[in-house]
């Protein structure tokens, strides 16, 4: 019975001690998330700017730049997903690639090569257990991404997009990421960044309106050129910035949901604890009275 008690005093103990790490965590993540929102919140605008910009270049110069035309048979497509590089924070890396796994068998049955660039050691580890093939990947800053690492893997990417898929290159870039809804939701989402399809600001014109005269210096190549690389890497940016945020959002909620969880098992193993120091009590007071009975008799 006394190694039982103490049993049930060492499991209440780790678990508190348990409980104050996940805790931390959560409030560690709490801290962070309204950071990395507002990280996302200050990438977009650029994005949009540079996509107006490139939507301009694109729609008036009436210039086929390899960026923007796609190719009239697609072999080799890139597929990049997004992961994180630590646990504890639910099922945030399973669903990306999962979301990715989807994407890759809808290429497949369309007759395209899919070819896996990761960013995160959990999709690394993924690929790795399941001997898959992994063309690139990046590691070590999911939770708190730098623009320097959105232009590494762009430039990477942008690189392979114009090489021949004869040589090792890619016709298509699609981008998986996780997009925070709110601090519940974090939606896996596909996106395609190259081919660049320019449908911003695209309407039909009428009798009335008048057609805006664009002249471009230096030529519509050389700004195309200059422009659309930017473009791939604020797009990255803010996938990373996206990604950065779902992922504090789904550790605060795995923190909290395993704090919740230790406070159970401690009232649990508290109230196991105390019923077993009650029996162990009356057991003594039972030898006792047992004892001292036993000795009237013997007078």
């Amino acid at each position: 019975m006394a190694a039982g008690l103490r049993e049930l005093r060492r499991r209440r103990q780790s678990v508190m001690a348990t409980k104050k790490i996940t805790k931390a965590m959560e409030l560690i993540a709490s801290s962070r998330i309204i950071k990395a929102q507002q990280a996302a919140a200050r990438a977009l605008p650029y994005t949009r700017e540079l996509n107006r910009a490139v939507s301009a270049v694109a729609t008036y110069s009436q210039l086929d730049h390899p960026l923007t035309e796609p190719y009239d048979t697609v072999d080799r497509v890139a597929v990049l997903y997004i992961t994180s590089d630590r646990g504890m924070n639910g099922a945030y890396s399973s669903n990306a690639i999962r979301a990715a796994d989807r994407l890759i068998q809808r290429l497949r049955d369309e007759g395209k090569d899919p070819v896996r660039y990761v960013v995160g050691r959990k999709g690394v580890a993924h690929l790795s257990f399941r001997k898959l093939d992994l063309e690139d990947h990046w590691e070590g800053f999911s939770d708190s991404p730098k623009y320097s690492d959105a232009v590494a893997i762009a430039d990477r990417l942008v690189d392979d997009f114009l090489k021949s898929s004869k040589h090792g290159g890619v016709d298509e870039i699609w981008v998986v990421y996780t997009r925070m809804e709110s601090m519940i939701s974090q939606v896996p989402r596909a996106r395609r960044i190259l081919p660049l399809e320019v449908v911003e600001g695209v309407h039909e014109v009428g009798e009335s309106d008048i057609i805006p005269q664009y002249s471009f210096e230096p030529t519509p190549e050389k700004v195309l050129d200059a422009l659309l690389p930017l473009y791939v890497r604020s797009r990255i940016w803010f996938y990373l910035q996206q990604c950065a945020a779902s992922q504090l959002a789904a550790q605060q909620r795995a923190m909290k949901s395993a704090t919740d969880n230790a406070e159970e098992l401690i009232q649990t193993l508290t109230r196991q604890a105390n019923q077993a120091r009650q029996a162990e009590i009356t057991q003594e007071i039972s030898e006792i009275v047992g004892g001292a009975g036993a000795l009237s008799e013997q007078a």
